[in-house]
């Protein structure tokens, strides 16, 4: 059970090195990287490259690890309790599985996505510890232990807003996911893009990476970013030579609301172009 690039994704061999160690080793894989650099979509394409059926918790800043696992709701019981509902004599109608209880019963080896988990709590991670490790957990409303038939594929991503305990870390297998050279971000391109002129691309990745190295800037635009872009470029018949402009004046590029997603950003590129005209 191998993973390699589909039709819809281009994984560098860094990449799919670190996904099948990660296989290999039975441990979760902790991917990081920059918003936008595909460590959600990677999930997708891991099941699809396997065959696998593909199970997302997508965490929060309210999210507790016991919801992984399962949730009593006692006022719901309670409820039905004083209705005179037969069902309240069995407590596991009140029982919810969580991802984690889904993956550990499923029928065929899944891949888990715990997406953005620096999301949560600082204790999040090291509330997960026990599971992870021993794949079960027990369930003290039924007495029941949940044990997974077989280990599921785990794929946990953060976008580096908090750290994560060294605990925690000591049980995953990591990788940061670098952002793309032109090399690779052409394949991608043409992923999505597959009779998109080669002109366009090349005069608009050369103002792509371009807008990414100007100083100051607050959020550099990422790959989905790149990608709506040229889109844009595309239905407005944008023209590369367009593109390619030197002039001060218009050292924003066309459409730039796909690239600059706030307002300092913008107001940083205007000051440029206000004081490139000063310069001219």
């Amino acid at each position: 059970m191998k993973f390699s690039s589909t039709d819809k994704y281009v994984a560098t061999h860094d990449l799919r090195m670190a996904v099948n160690a990660s296989i290999a080793l039975e441990r979760p894989l902790l991917i990081k990287g920059e918003p936008g650099t595909g460590k959600t979509v990677l999930a997708e394409e891991i099941a699809s490259s396997l065959g696998a059926p593909l199970l997302q918790w997508n965490i929060k800043s309210t999210t507790k690890a016991q919801q992984g696992l399962y949730e009593y709701d006692a006022v719901a019981r309670l409820r039905d309790s004083q209705l005179g509902d037969k069902k309240v004599h069995d407590i596991a109608n009140y029982i919810k599985k969580g991802k984690l209880w889904e993956a550990f019963t499923s029928n065929k080896r899944p891949v888990l996505l715990i997406d953005e988990i620096d999301k949560a709590d600082i204790e999040f991670p090291n509330d997960l510890l026990h599971e992870l490790d021993q794949m079960q957990f027990h369930v003290y409303e039924t007495g029941e232990t949940i044990k997974a038939e077989q280990r599921p594929i785990i794929l946990i991503t953060s976008n580096n807003e908090k750290d994560l305990p060294d605990a925690f870390l000591r049980r995953c297998f990591f990788h940061y996911i670098q952002f793309p050279d032109q090399e690779t971000m052409g394949k991608i391109i043409d992923v999505h893009f597959p009779k998109i002129k080669s002109r366009l691309v090349a005069a608009a990745l050369k103002r792509f990476y371009a807008v990414r190295e100007v100083p100051g800037l607050k959020k550099k635009p990422s790959t989905s970013e790149l990608l709506d872009w040229l889109k844009l470029l595309m239905v407005e018949d944008i023209d590369p030579e367009t593109l390619r402009e030197t002039d001060g004046r218009k050292l924003i590029p066309p459409l730039h609301g796909a690239l600059l997603k706030n307002e300092q950003d913008v107001h940083l590129f205007e000051r440029l172009a206000f004081l490139s005209r000063g310069q001219n």
